[in-house]
């Protein structure tokens, strides 16, 4: 008998049906061969059918696969293997189980389901949650009348996408935590408003268009709000005083984990969000800037026991979620959004981590920031572990241990960790930061020693547990709260707007108006509100830890004094660029606060400060006053490091205070920052300060600070 070639073997044993049994692993969409693996997971599934469509508004599907039990299933994974699948194909999946709330389970196959490994989703025209899942009752399971209208003509579709994509030798541009500055934005609010000027309003190439604004302002790394798939319409609330319907704007409610928002994309919605998106990050790299993205992976947008089933409920709810343990109708509630994720189950864990690696390894995104990380470290039963299992992944993970991770060190069911959150490979959101500077500034006696403590890096928080400074990422403001401009404009909140009567968002902002509620013309009050927006600029950016500025600070951006502008996709949150011509002085000042940070290494450093770098003194070169209720200043003397030595002034107080300064052995006394100066004399450019000459002592103003450097006066290039 003669022997065969290999490639005569292999033709005679090799399958040739266009449909068969598939593979169990990887889960979603993936290319193989000349066809297409589909695979997903259920455990109490009975009965599984992927269904293709034409069109993202059609109704009823093109082809129908029912996947037999025996054949299509591994384990608890549903699979099958179809010949011939196109780049663009729409898809969905029905699942047929047991309906029966009391034990976890909530099947519905009159409902089209969203792949949770989708990387791309094509919304429909009219998409409604309420239209397109129908509320479950929470009927007794006797009452058969659960919700059994077919969604699929009002729900999203799954779009199959090609990974290839040409990233013409891109690399992650791993900038140390020592020089980044992050920058967090909203992809449509940044350019949606006209005066942007960009050719795609709204979108990842919109943003695109921004780099050399954020190039010349000199941020290292953007952080995106939201950008994985949401229903911007799934809002009932009304605006009171316009009736106009308010809209999901933040995104803080996914309905794909992998998937990039079809809106955000000019080019369309088909799959071409993932490319646009794509491109952005990949023209953000060639300018040395990093791309960071907030991700949500607490909760998803299904709700509680009356949301809709669109898709982890539909393929087993009592897996993907922390359920009630005494009665599983009701979902454990620690995101404020209805529902939980279950994220230390064993199978969700895979899939978080599958969905990291995704958006590094497809998407090269430099890092994340987890939205109520402290949800992460939930057990099954809600309560925190000692050692999260997932958290502990993402640390050691091998993918993702050479990204940036940020946690948002809290939840809304009462976690608080900041300073003591999980693996040292964890930054964090540090809310300690952002209300005791704002309490100083503010004029809130007897905070130097808390104040002193951020500015030096929150050793107090972060060093027993053998993090560094860089494990702080500090703000002074973010998306969740007044913008800087609104932060020394109003004393309270104004969300009436949100349609919530006023009753939504923190209460304890340490916010000061200087007199006048909102805006003004008054001439005093904005002086004083500029100093102070100097202020808060000047400290983050002379803070050991990791700077981070809200988006549109730089220029007095405003949302009218609403601090919780989540619904609001409007003129409140859309950044209008015309306040960058109006407001260029404390643009100004930001660019320059930040080439002074990168300009000294000292107060970049990834360790603590030692007692020989840095002293502190009160006005008179005393020790502070730490134990005073009434103190308000404080003075503090950093050595250089192989650079001139740093004297930076603080005084929150109501009048203007002498500081004596201390000998320096590099040279004599420059100035370089003196908020309370007008421009441009408020800041000096590395290398033109002010020589104070033989000047024993320095006048800061009333709630104004300074930085002074010392070095030799054949450097200096400035008058004084």
């Amino acid at each position: 008998m003669a022997r065969r070639s290999f490639v005569d073997y292999l033709l005679a044993v090799s399958e040739r049906t266009s449909v068969r049994d598939g593979l169990p692993y990887p889960f979603g969409a993936h290319q193989h061969g000349t066809g297409v693996n589909f695979a997903v997971f259920s455990r109490h599934a009975t009965r599984v059918q992927l269904e293709f469509f034409d069109r993202a508004d059609d109704r009823t599907p093109s082809r129908v696969f029912v996947l037999d039990p025996v054949r299509h299933r591994t384990g608890d994974v549903w699979h099958v293997w179809i010949e011939g699948v196109r780049v663009g194909q729409l898809y969905g999946y029905r699942v047929e189980g047991p309906y029966c709330p009391s034990e976890g389970h909530r099947f519905n196959a009159h409902k089209l389901l969203v792949d949770p490994f989708a990387t791309a989703l094509a919304p429909v025209s009219n998409w409604e949650f309420a239209e397109a899942c129908g509320y479950d009752p929470g009927a007794p399971e006797s009452d058969v009348s659960f919700s059994t209208v077919d969604n699929a003509a009002v729900t999203p579709k799954c779009v199959f996408t090609d990974e290839y994509f040409d990233w013409e030798g891109d690399r992650l541009p791993r900038r140390p935590w020592g020089e980044t500055v992050i920058y967090e934005v909203h992809v449509r609010g940044c350019t949606i408003h006209p005066s942007a000027g960009v050719t795609a309003p709204g979108t990842f190439r919109g943003l695109t268009e921004k780099i050399p604004y954020f190039t010349d302002l000199g941020v290292t790394a953007i952080e995106l709000m939201p950008v994985a798939e949401f229903n911007e319409r799934d809002q009932i609330r009304t605006d009171p005083a316009t009736g106009a319907r308010l809209t999901n704007f933040w995104g803080y409610n996914s309905v794909a984990f992998m998937a990039p928002k079809a809106s955000y994309s000019s080019s369309g919605g088909d799959g071409q969000q993932t490319l646009e998106f794509k491109e952005m990050v990949k023209a953000f790299h060639r300018a040395g800037i990093e791309i960071i993205l907030d991700v949500v992976l607490n909760h998803t947008a299904e709700g509680n026991e009356l949301g809709p089933t669109f898709s982890f409920r539909g393929f087993d709810n009592s897996v993907f979620y922390l359920l009630q343990e005494d009665n599983p109708r009701y979902y454990r509630d620690y995101t404020g959004t209805g529902n939980t994720v279950n994220a230390n189950h064993p199978v969700i864990r895979d899939i978080i981590l599958e969905t990291l690696r995704h958006w590094v390894v497809e998407m090269h995104v430099d890092g994340f920031r987890f939205d109520l990380a402290s949800v992460l470290g939930r057990g099954r039963t809600g309560r925190m572990l000692a050692d999260p299992p997932l958290l502990e992944r993402i640390a050691e993970d091998p993918i993702l241990r050479g990204v940036k991770l940020i946690a948002e060190a809290w939840d809304a069911a009462g976690a608080y960790q900041v300073g003591t959150f999980s693996e040292r490979a964890w930054a964090e959101w540090n809310g300690r930061y952002r209300d005791e500077v704002r309490q100083f500034w503010k004029g809130d006696r007897g905070l130097v020693g808390q104040f002193a403590n951020r500015l030096a890096g929150s050793a107090d928080l972060y060093e027993h547990s053998g993090k560094s400074p860089q494990s702080s990422i500090n703000y002074v403001t973010a998306h969740d709260g007044f913008t800087l401009n609104d932060l020394v404009s109003y004393v309270q909140k104004h969300n009436l707007a949100n349609g919530e009567e006023n009753r939504d968002g923190s209460d304890a902002n340490y916010s000061e108006n200087f007199g006048v509620e909102g805006p003004t013309d008054d001439l005093a009050v904005e002086r004083a509100r500029i100093r102070q927006i100097k202020n808060f600029l000047l400290t983050l950016f002379v803070s050991r830890g990791v700077p981070m500025m809200l988006g549109g600070d730089e220029f007095r951006r405003t949302q009218g004094g609403n601090n919780n502008a989540y619904c609001q996709d409007n003129e409140t949150s859309w950044f209008d660029w015309r306040l960058l011509q109006a407001h260029q002085e404390i643009c100004r000042f930001a660019r320059g606060m930040i080439r002074f940070r990168q300009a000294h290494a000292v107060l970049r450093s990834g360790s603590f400060y030692t007692d020989d770098e840095i002293k502190w003194f009160g006005p008179d070169l005393r020790p502070p006053a730490w134990d005073e209720a009434g103190e308000q200043r404080l003075a503090c003397l950093i050595a250089g490091q192989n650079g001139p030595d740093l004297y930076l002034l603080f005084n929150a107080s109501t009048e203007a205070v002498r500081f004596t300064l201390p000998p320096s052995a590099r040279g004599i006394w420059h100035l370089v920052t003196d908020t309370a100066r007008e421009a441009p004399e408020d800041l000096r450019d590395v290398g033109a300060e002010l020589a104070l000459g033989d000047a024993r002592a320095y006048t800061v103003e009333a709630r104004a600070s300074a930085i002074l450097v010392a070095h030799t006066q054949h450097r200096v290039r400035g008058r004084r």
